[in-house]
Order: C-alpha cells, then structure tokens, then sequence
C-alpha cells in the first residue's frame, strides 16, 4: 500500500513547515492561548490569506476542492506545529457539514469561513449522550417556516469564538432512535442562545451551550440528518488522527534528541540499552499509526471500497491512535523525567493535546467496540 503525495500537497505541507518556523514557537503559541479567543486571530487571517482554510471546500464556494488527503496533510503538519487554531472544529466539522446542508445562504457563509471573516461550531453531544451522537434529547419544533430549539449541548469545540452554529437536534421518534433527527443552521447571538465558554487543558475552548425556544433554519431533510453528521465525523477522526500523527513524531524527535544530551554516570543515557529498546518501542508505534493512516486514506478514496469497510477502517485508526499516541505521550514523559511535566517544556504540552484528540467524539474502548462489531458482522 503507497500514498505519495502530489506535488501540490507536498508545497501546501512546506509551507505551513516553512510558517511555523517562522511565525510558531513554543512562546508564540503560550501567548495566543492567553488571548480572548483562545488563539492568535492574526494567525487565522494568515491561514485564510494562504489558502490552507479554502483546501476542503468545492470550488463553486471558493474551495480548492480538495480530498480527505489534503486535509490529512495539513492537519499532520498542524500537529507537528501544536497549533492551536481551530482548524478542525471551523473547517473540517462546521465548514464540511454546512456545505453538505440545504442552508439557503451556506456559500455566502462560507465565501465568509475561507476568507477569514467567520467562524462556526458544530453542537452534537449532550451531558448523557457520553459518545454516542444518536443520543439526543434537544428537540426541534416548528414554528411556521422556522423551528424552535430546546436542550442543552456540551463540550462544543471552538463555540466561544464561533458566531454560527450547526445543531443536531430531535425532530421525532424516542431519545436514541437514529431517525428523526435533523440539522439546524442559527447563530450564536439569537435569542435564547445562551453560551458558557470554557479553556480544555490542551489550550482549545469550548462551550455549553442552552437552547431556550431559540429560532433555527432546517439544513437538512427532516428526520435524516444523522447521515450527513456521520460523513463529517468521519473526515473529522481522519484529520485528528492525522494531527495525532504529527504529534507523535514531534514528540519522538523531541525526546531522542532529549537523551542525546542528558547525561548520567558520565554518559548520555541514550547509550542505555534498555532506552534504547524503549525508544525503538516508540519509533515502531509512530510507524504503525502512520501506516494505518495512510491505509484509511487509501480506502476512504477507493471508489470501489464499501461503507462497511471504510467505517471499519476509521475505527481502527481511532483506536491505534489512542493506544500508540498514549504509548509515545507516557515514554516521552518519563524519558524527560520530573521536567517533561512542566509547564514551561513544549513535552507536556503535545502530550495534552494527544490525550484531548485521544477523548474527542470516543475513547479506545468505545473505537475498539466500534471496529469489533464491524470486524465481526455477519
């Protein structure tokens, strides 16, 4: 199995090398977490100006009119960077549901995402729903050409610094059907939106976000909304698990280099054999998640692949990723020692964000349960 990169994507991945070189050190990125955003607004308008938020979108939008494999290349690099820009919940989640939603006004509102100028989130889970996004007890009622929204959504990436937001809400049936329900278009000032923003610990915000009879546009068929919301968390774990990715070899990098210079009894430890086993352990995890990442890729392009298989594929990588990203993350903690926990080394800080792409939309158990009913179907 080969994926090589075009020549486009290999210059779409060096300039975002060459830019976070430039403009994207460790103290850099500290600071833009400090900002009210949660990030470096200045930074989001270059990302726009490059091109890099248009790569997704068809160009009847403005887009590029790139494939998941685009999307995996920038978000690799991302990872790398630890960029803490929204990329994922503005671009691939909020930007790829509405462009496959009936909104009425969506290429104007994303003729306004790739340029810069706005910035959306998409609300799915609630406090019961754990990961399962068919869990859902938000409800839709309509109200003449409108519907009226009532329930409460959390953990909603990026809703702090959204002003649209794409809702997934019940419209029929009983709390955990998977019809009847439906995607919603408003935005995050309407009345009866109420939003209590909040920093996760890998330095990206969220929301809770309460719905109080709050008037939204119906984006999609009534009842059959689910459909389009799995399609875009399927583009979503590819592109955390290409960040993750990008993490994990930053971090292997880091902590080789680490055992270069650290000494002990007068040698550097990396002449110790059994670290020695541990960084190849290491090495040979990044590998494994690397190769499976290019193998989903292969299949989720394969025209010729069925959706059985390409959703089998998709857990897996979301449960090698948990398990491979969590073995790198532990090692280079404890190669680094009492330092790699400080606040002040980069270490701690990709090993966060890993831990937060390690729980978003499912943890190992819940992937690994996925792929196993997907392994063994009849």
């Amino acid at each position: 199995m080969n994926l090589e990169y075009s020549e486009e994507q290999v210059l779409l991945r060096d300039s975002i090398v060459r830019w976070a070189q430039d403009n994207y050190s460790f103290d850099q990125r500290r600071a833009s977490t400090e900002k009210t955003e949660g990030f470096e607004p200045k930074h989001w308008q270059t990302f726009a100006d490059l091109g890099w938020l248009s790569i997704p979108f068809a160009e009847d939008f403005g887009g590029y009119g790139g494939s998941i494999i685009d999307v995996a290349a920038i978000m690799q690099e991302l990872g790398r960077a630890l960029v803490v820009e929204p990329v994922v919940p503005n671009v691939v989640m909020f930007g790829g549901l509405l462009e496959a939603s009936s909104a009425t006004d969506k290429a104007e509102i994303l003729g306004e995402l790739i340029g810069g100028s706005l910035m959306g989130a998409v609300a799915l889970y609630e406090q019961q729903s754990r990961f399962d996004v068919v869990n859902v007890a938000t409800t839709a009622t309509a109200d003449g050409d409108a519907y009226r929204l009532n329930g409460t959504k959390v953990c909603v990436l990026a809703a702090p610094s959204s002003s649209k937001l794409l809702v997934l809400a019940r419209t029929s049936g009983e709390q955990t059907e998977r019809d009847g329900l439906s995607v919603f278009l408003l935005d995050t000032q309407a009345d009866g939106v109420t939003r209590q923003g909040y920093p996760l610990m890998d330095g990206q915000q969220a929301a809770d976000i309460t719905f109080t009879d709050a008037r939204a546009e119906l984006v999609s068929e009534l009842g059959q909304g689910l459909s389009l919301v799995e399609d875009m968390l399927t583009r979503t774990h590819v592109a955390l698990s290409a960040e993750a990715v990008g993490i994990m070899e930053k971090l292997n990098q880091t902590t080789v280099a680490y055992t270069k210079t650290r000494k002990q009894f007068g040698v550097p430890i990396s002449s110790f054999q059994a670290l020695q086993h541990r960084m190849v352990d290491t090495f040979m995890a990044f590998e494994q998640a690397k190769s499976l990442l290019v193998g989903t890729l292969c299949e989720l392009t394969d025209e010729a692949s069925s959706e059985h298989d390409k959703a089998k594929m998709v857990a897996g990588l979301r449960t090698m990723i948990a398990k491979n990203g969590k073995l790198i993350g532990d090692e280079a903690i404890q190669l680094h020692g009492g330092m790699g926990l400080t606040d002040e080394l980069d270490v701690g800080h990709y090993v966060k964000r890993l831990m937060m792409i390690n729980l978003m939309f499912g943890d190992r158990a819940f992937f690994q349960n996925q792929f196993n009913k997907l392994a063994y179907a009849v």
